[in-house]
C-alpha cells in the first residue's frame, strides 16, 4: 500500500465513527473562520478519546494543496515521528488519544514560514479548543507539547469557570526547535508520556500501540 492510499483510506473515513462529530465541527470552523483547518485522524480515539494530545498549531505542508490535511500522529514531519516513538516506548496506545493544536489553522508570517501564535491568536482560537473538549465525555488527561499550547490551553479553562478539571502534564514540543537541549527535552518529553500512560493504565482497554 502507498501513502497515498493509506491518506485516502483516512480520508474516506473521516466522517465516520469515531471522528464524525469532531469532524463536523471542522468543517464549521472552516467556514467560520475562513481558513484551511486539518481534519481529526479516523485512526485515533476521536469523541471516545481519554487523552488530549495538544501541539501549537498544524505545519504548512499539511494545509496546503496536496498535504495530508488532517493532524494525524502519521503525518510525515520532523516532529511525529520522535512522538510516535516516545508514546510506542511509553505503550500509550493511539486509540486512547486524539491529537490536535491549540490554534487548529497554520500561523504563518507574511513569507509563509510558521510562527509562533500571539496572544492575540491564541485568544482567536481559544472557543474551537473549548468546543472541542465539549465533544470529549471520557476526556480524563491533557497532554500539551510545547510553550505557546500549554499558554493557550491555560487560557481557554481560565476564560470561564470551567466544568471539569482535568489532570494536564507538559512537555517540550518534539521538534528540532529544541536542539539546543535535545537530552533533556526528549526525556521530560519521555517522562511526560509515562506519567500519561501511568493514569491510563489505571483503566486498562484493549491497545494498539502507535507504530
Amino acid at each position: 500500500m502507498t501513502d497515498d492510499d493509506v491518506w485516502s483510506g483516512k480520508h474516506a473515513r473521516a466522517h465516520d465513527a469515531p471522528v464524525r462529530s469532531l469532524n463536523a465541527s471542522v468543517l464549521r470552523w472552516r467556514i467560520d473562520t475562513a481558513r484551511s483547518i486539518p481534519l481529526f485522524d479516523p485512526d485515533d480515539g476521536g469523541d471516545a478519546a481519554r487523552c488530549l494530545v495538544l501541539l501549537e498549531s498544524p505545519g504548512p505542508k499539511t494545509i496546503r494543496p496536496g498535504g495530508t490535511n488532517m493532524c494525524s500522529f502519521d503525518n510525515p514531519d520532523r516532529t511525529n515521528p520522535v512522538l510516535k516513538s516516545v508514546f510506542a516506548d511509553a505503550g500509550i496506545d493511539r486509540v486512547q488519544c486524539v491529537k490536535w493544536n491549540i490554534v487548529p489553522w497554520a500561523v504563518l508570517d507574511d513569507a509563509g514560514h510558521p510562527v509562533s501564535p500571539t496572544a492575540s491568536v491564541l485568544g482567536e482560537a481559544g472557543p474551537y479548543v473549548g468546543e472541542l473538549m465539549a465533544l470529549l465525555p471520557k476526556l480524563e488527561v491533557v497532554f500539551v507539547l510545547g510553550a505557546k499550547a500549554l499558554d493557550g490551553y491555560m487560557r481557554v479553562i481560565t476564560a470561564s469557570a470551567p466544568t471539569r478539571l482535568l489532570p494536564v502534564i507538559a512537555a517540550p514540543h518534539p521538534s528540532a526547535r529544541n536542539a539546543h537541549a535535545p537530552a533533556a527535552a526528549r526525556q521530560r518529553l519521555i517522562n511526560a508520556a509515562l506519567s500519561v500512560a501511568t493514569h491510563l493504565e489505571k483503566a486498562p482497554e484493549p491497545r494498539t500501540v502507535l507504530r
